[in-house]
């Protein structure tokens, strides 16, 4: 495919004289490609030569954004397209490179500009009204700063924007990523963030990690910290899996095996009790009845019952009165295990029951953002350089907006 620019009068960038024309040469680009197969698109550049002697330009050539970037091997057309394709077809670098006949370094070192250019504009923090924060593992080798070799820190701490639309849902996008994962980090970001996207951060999901909220009360002082749904049943189940580690040590005095009443019922006691089946029931009931030291963890159990039944019950005003019965009876509990999940809940008792305050205000979907990101890093076998790996993110998680995306 040729294209080529209408003939006319050019002046000079430098001097603003009328140009001689110097005639055409010929560019060959990389284009979108078409049923399958590579395309190069050849642009006719027009070429021109200053007529002022004093002008330091002399002979200049001509330059079009619309079709591509100055000395750009790839069209405009075809950056966008791999762009799109990362971002919606969940696409590799590898993969787009082969189809359009190039190497993988020249459609990234083609389409990095852009990535860079979307990330640094600052208007794609506007409007934030829920943040969400999480962390997340990028690599599984060494943690010795690049200069002596390695690949910094494992964990990158991820901020995604989860006010909601005009119906009440979350639009889950990633704002950033940062290196570390510490209090430290996150109040650098919300300090670098500026006073206005701060004051108008009204509500801030978080796991339960104190370096997090110690940054949220420390920055964000007029938003209300609300503790994840998910990290507390999370908790609950947790105590159950001791208690019966525990006790099934008590009597066998060895981990559970098969055969063992307890063991068997593993799965049974990280259920919901609303999932479980007729059979499943007996099971659970047959196996507690089978040693009194069982009512022990049957008693925890129940107990793991009530904090998903407190997020269950569409009644927001019935569930927080099943979780402030919560904080007011496991911290008395005589099994250790759950009245150590009382304390703890009793320390984040504010940002605990703010979930009912916030019409179920939760850090679910950054949780799913981070699923989106590891099947990206899965797609490209693993990224070794932080700065492309943040862009690449940025882009599948949403948080880079351009009329060109689709």
């Amino acid at each position: 495919m040729t294209v080529e620019s209408p003939p006319g009068l050019m002046g000079c960038p430098t001097c603003g004289v009328i140009a001689h024309s110097k005639g055409r040469r010929l560019v060959q680009l990389v284009d979108v490609p078409c049923f399958g197969r590579p395309v190069r698109l050849v642009w006719r550049k027009r070429t021109w030569r200053c007529r002022e002697a004093l002008c330091p330009t002399g002979s200049f050539t001509e330059q079009d954004d619309r079709v591509a970037a100055p000395r750009a091997k790839l069209s405009t057309r075809a950056c966008w397209w791999a762009i799109n394709q990362i971002r919606r077809e969940h696409a590799s670098v590898l993969g787009l490179a082969r189809q359009l006949g190039c190497a993988w370094a020249t459609l990234w070192t083609a389409i990095k500009p852009l990535l860079e250019a979307m990330a640094a504009d600052e208007s794609r923090f506007d409007g934030v009204e829920r943040l969400g924060v999480d962390e997340h593992v990028w690599h599984h080798g060494s943690t010795r700063p690049v200069a002596q070799g390695g690949r910094g820190p494992k964990e990158f701490t991820g901020m995604s924007d989860l006010t909601p639309d005009q119906h009440g849902r979350p639009k889950t996008r990633l704002l950033d990523l940062v290196a570390g994962r510490s209090g430290k980090v996150y109040g650098d970001w919300l300090t670098t963030r500026g006073h206005s996207f701060r004051a108008g951060i009204k509500e801030a999901t978080l796991d339960p990690f104190t370096g997090y909220k110690k940054a949220i009360d420390d920055h964000l002082d007029d938003a209300v910290a609300i503790l994840d749904a998910f990290h507390v049943v999370k908790l609950g189940t947790t105590a159950v899996d001791e208690v019966r580690r525990r006790i099934q040590q008590q009597i066998h005095g060895h981990r559970g095996r098969k055969g063992d009443p307890l063991y068997g019922i593993r799965n049974i006691l990280r259920a919901g009790a609303e999932n479980l089946t007729e059979k499943q029931q007996a099971r659970l009931h047959k196996a507690v009845l089978a040693d009194p030291r069982h009512d022990e963890v049957y008693l925890a159990w129940q107990c793991a019952q009530q904090l998903r039944t407190a997020y269950a019950t569409e009644d927001l005003a019935a569930g927080r009165r099943i979780a402030e019965h919560v904080l007011k009876t496991f911290p008395t509990c005589p099994i250790p295990e759950i009245k150590r999940l009382g304390k703890t809940l009793t320390r984040w008792r504010e940002a605990f029951l703010a979930y009912w305050d916030t019409n179920r205000a939760n850090n679910g979907p950054t949780e799913a953002l981070n699923g989106l990101i590891e099947l990206h890093r899965r797609i490209a076998r693993g990224i070794p350089n932080p700065d492309h790996y943040r862009l690449r993110m940025l882009l599948i998680g949403g948080g880079l907006s351009h009329p060109h995306l689709i």
